[in-house]
């Protein structure tokens, strides 16, 4: 199970700046956490300064890369001290890997270097904060920079290193023609509005901002002026960054206090565990699951809202004609608790790194595309055993889920009463899934695992093996996966 910090001094204990211990001390919040907040917060309204008085009409491109660089870099190194210089270390390596590597091979070297990195400072991280007892240390950087490098290699190989018919439509979209200089390479990766807590991003929506093109960019992509329209507007962030930054309010709220009334080391009670009922164990288990999950809303959504201050996130218009700035957003609330299938809900969890699993690895290997990328996933988060017993269990959940949605989904669509019961089914189904199959990545050790699971009789895991075993597999799934290439789609429209 993670440590729980017992004396007073470990639970203030910091890699970063203790300018702001008094204030830990008066909260009861740990140091760590709160330089994470001030941070975002003071980069919150850096990003309004940055839009307004910055703007590209009358600011050298140079100079925004330049300030954003600058700002990212102290942040980082007042919230993790000299531990920020990993984050340094890194980009200096995979610079010099993009500024020396042939095209063919960058996004090789990128990745294994990137990867290999982050995992050796994952396992020098359990042995120095033994399980997490500092929550916002210097991985969390490493990871964010980690799928910026990469994303940006295999993109520059796509532009560089691959013929334009054998890309898919969005990779020749974003397919990168000519490396970065040095410092839009270092404004990308350690800017002030995603150094701390991301998200990722792609490489030309990010010059397009600093440049000045970014929301231009995306009017004409859904033909702004083919509807009617002889100007391009100018479209404002403020509402959406104070719509988000309401969700973050409440979602503060609910960290302060379900949160901490529901914690984790609950599920490892002897009440929990011996005592329980089965059916009581699977609610109390998801009322947990549930309380855990504020603080990621809070993060992610405090980090869009930042991107957006400065200007950065608008992806176009709505079917309404809203504007939209959810083009950074890691996660849809709404539709995560409403989800009705494990893909669903997949789907609307930390956004930005499925679509950066799906970038550098699930469009790309020839061969078991999700277990790969869950395989992907568990080794960017870290090497805590409970991350393997998550992401192995999904596999089988996905496999399983996809298995009974091939065979029995479309029974339920001949009437709206029918359909209603398949979704309140599904939902619930969904949430006790997911539920069970991620306790293990908050506990993180393999005991509390073990007797939490068996508390549970492996349930999830004897159900979703036999309907593996006995429903028959659309041939689609998973064995062999071609991605569509813009050779193939053309084949097509030409037959």
């Amino acid at each position: 199970m993670a440590a729980e910090p017992q004396p007073s001094s470990l639970s203030y204990r910091t890699t970063g700046s203790t300018c702001l211990h008094p204030l830990s001390e008066l909260l009861g919040i740990p140091l760590d956490q709160v330089n994470f907040v001030a941070c975002q917060l003071v980069a919150l309204f850096a990003a309004f300064w940055f839009r307004i008085y910055l703007r590209p009409g009358k600011t050298s491109s140079d100079v925004r890369h330049a300030v954003a660089t600058i700002f990212g870099i102290y942040f980082a190194i007042f919230c993790f001290g000299w531990y920020s210089l990993h984050l340094f270390v890194l980009v200096l390596l995979c610079y010099a890997i993009m500024a020396t590597a042939s095209a063919s091979n960058i996004h090789r070297y990128s990745f294994f270097v990137a990867m290999g990195y982050l995992t050796i400072c994952h396992i020098s991280r359990i042995y120095i904060f033994h399980y997490g007892i500092l929550t916002t240390d210097f991985s969390g950087p490493l990871m964010i920079v980690t799928q910026k490098i990469t994303t940006l290699a295999f993109q520059v190989h796509d532009g560089l290193g691959r013929r334009a018919e054998d890309l898919s439509a969005e990779q020749h979209q974003l397919a990168i023609k000519v490396k970065p200089s040095f410092l839009e390479y270092l404004s990308y990766l350690l800017n002030f509005m995603s150094v701390i807590a991301g998200p990722c991003n792609n490489f030309k929506d990010y010059v397009a901002f600093i440049e000045g093109k970014h929301i231009h960019m995306k009017l004409l992509e859904v033909n702004w002026k083919q509807k009617g329209f002889h100007s391009l507007p100018d479209p404002s962030p403020t509402g959406a960054v104070i719509h988000k930054l309401c969700i973050t309010l409440v979602s503060l709220l609910l960290f302060l206090t379900l949160t901490k009334t529901f914690p984790v080391t609950c599920l490892v009670d002897d009440w929990f565990l011996h005592k329980a009922s089965f059916p009581a164990r699977l609610c109390y288990l998801y009322v947990v699951m549930q309380a855990s999950k504020p603080k990621y809303y809070f993060a992610w959504t405090l980090a869009d809202a930042v991107n957006n201050a400065a200007g950065f996130g608008f992806s176009g218009v709505d079917k309404n004609g809203n504007f939209c700035w959810d083009l950074l957003s890691n996660l849809n609330i709404w539709k995560i608790e409403t989800a009705t299938s494990f893909k669903m809900y997949l789907e609307n969890w930390n956004i930005q790194t499925a679509t950066w699993l799906k970038c550098v690895c699930y469009e790309r290997v020839p061969w078991y595309p999700t277990v790969l990328t869950f395989i992907l996933s568990a080794l960017w988060h870290g090497v805590y055993p409970g991350y393997y017993f998550t992401f192995l269990t999904g596999i089988l959940v996905t496999l399983a889920a996809r298995a009974v949605r091939n065979n029995y989904r479309h029974y339920f669509l001949s009437s709206r009463p029918l359909k209603a019961v398949y979704d309140a089914g599904t939902w619930a189904v969904t949430q006790l899934a997911v539920s069970y199959t991620v306790a293990p990545f908050v506990m993180l050790a393999v005991e509390p695992t073990i007797s939490l699971y068996k508390s549970m009789y492996f349930y999830l895991h004897i159900i979703s093996l036999l309907i593996i075993l006995f429903l028959p597999m659309k041939p689609q799934a998973d064995m062999q996966r071609q991605p569509q290439t813009l050779n193939s789609i053309n084949k097509r429209k030409t037959d």
